[in-house]
């Protein structure tokens, strides 16, 4: 039975007039000021207003998030117990983050388990030196594209092609459809009139590949998953194998984007841009503390009234990730200490609704490679632009760059 949401007015506007924007320039210009600013102000838990000031709690504290991520019984992850059902438009721009779909995304319990088990397992069976030797391929051949030129636009030309096509290769997408599959990707993901028609072609490409992957199963996660004795039916595949591969789009090309971006402007990374394998791995890791590519999503809802950071939480209220808030927490950073050499960050979530293993090994075996591939080809690649000129996209929900143009002098694409 599908769950009613509680009605409820505007009450909790009412309550909370410093509620604030998670939306507008600030997220484009400087939003690790940002959330300084509102720990200062409001604490861990900030009262806020996503687009449309439907409002919400934004969790911005490393204790409080990690709370919300281990308490899967009293903070969900099923969205149709939200309070605030009654005040979203059917055309609300964020409703595709929060509509319920019978995806792992969604799911609760043994139920979810059983799903998260068949994606881990299969994911298991990726080989990680095969993908390195995959991924480097892929990058030889978009750095092709552009190389003889001396010029290039590296978020559309590179960071943005290169998960996609890893992941497909990964998934079991034929390589006549990969290419497409790439662009509906990242055209389903950037929004707008063509965003849907993209979705439906992705879900069309992944029909087909389910069909054919049960009649003639292969050496990918499709095949795997089809065969884990979780017994998945064709409705659930298909969600789940959509949502891996748009899911390894967006944050893994923001971290290449990113960590490129730190390395051209930074002269701590800049020094050893010519063949450091070290600076590489410093740089993944600096950007998932301080500018990491998804700093905050939707989200979990509380199934009953509770209290997180000293804030009283009603059922039914929505509460944000904020994981770049959370990562920049002092109780994790004392000031002056830098940034940490662990992966203790929060960016790949926790708990039972974490990106499921060995997901974020997977990313990072396809981030270094992508940077590491492009720094070996280009070693004289610098910024086209000063680094105030670079723009951010102004999203609460993903940190990475509109572009990233860049000269260097022209190589021949003739190699070994």
């Amino acid at each position: 039975m599908t769950q009613q949401p509680p009605e409820t007015g505007p009450s909790a506007l009412e309550e909370h007039p410093d509620a604030v924007p998670l939306y507008g320039p600030r997220y484009q210009e400087n939003p690790a000021e940002l959330y300084r600013e509102l720990r200062e102000t409001h604490g861990p838990v900030v009262p806020a207003l996503l687009e449309g000031d439907i409002f919400a709690w934004l969790v911005i504290g490393y204790r409080e998030l990690h709370q919300l991520f281990s308490d899967p019984q009293l903070f969900a992850r099923d969205p149709r117990i939200w309070n605030q059902w009654p005040n979203i438009p059917s055309d609300w721009p964020l409703i595709q983050y929060t509509s319920y779909q019978p995806s792992v995304l969604f799911g609760e319990g043994p139920e979810h388990q059983r799903r998260v088990d068949a994606i881990s397992d299969a994911m298991s069976g990726v080989d990680q030196f095969e993908l390195r030797t995959r991924c480097e391929e892929i990058a030889d051949a978009l750095i092709d594209d552009f190389a003889g030129r001396g010029e290039a636009e590296l978020m559309t030309q590179y960071a943005y092609s290169m998960p996609v096509m890893a992941i497909a290769q990964i998934i079991g997408i034929p390589m006549a459809d990969v290419d497409n599959t790439a662009r509906d990707v990242v055209t389903s993901l950037d929004g707008g009139e063509a965003a849907i028609p993209a979705y439906e072609r992705i879900a069309a490409t992944m029909q087909r590949l389910i069909k054919a992957k049960r009649a003639e199963p292969g050496p990918d996660v499709t095949s795997r998953m089809l065969a884990h004795p979780a017994a998945l039916t064709d409705e659930e595949l298909l969600f789940d194998i959509i949502l891996l591969t748009v899911a390894a789009q967006e944050p893994t090309a923001n971290w290449i984007g990113n960590a490129l971006q730190l390395m051209l402007t930074d002269d701590r990374f800049s020094l050893t841009l010519s063949g450091g394998r070290r600076s590489v791995s410093q740089a993944l890791n600096e950007v998932m503390w301080e500018n990491i590519p998804v700093q905050g999503s939707l989200g979990r809802w509380a199934t009953r009234d509770t209290q997180l950071g000293g804030r009283r939480i009603q059922a039914g209220d929505a509460l944000l990730l904020g994981l770049a808030g959370a990562n920049a927490d002092p109780y994790v950073r004392p000031a002056g200490t830098g940034v940490p050499d662990n992966n203790a960050h929060l960016s790949f979530a926790h708990g039972s609704h974490g990106c499921p293993h060995p997901a974020p090994e997977l990313a990072e075996v396809i981030a270094r490679t992508a940077v590491e591939v492009l720094l070996d080809r280009i070693p004289d690649v610098v910024l086209a632009v000063s680094p105030e000129d670079l723009t951010w996209r102004s999203s609460f929900q993903i940190r990475g760059l509109l572009s990233l143009p860049v000269k260097f002098s022209p190589v021949s694409v003739a190699r070994p």
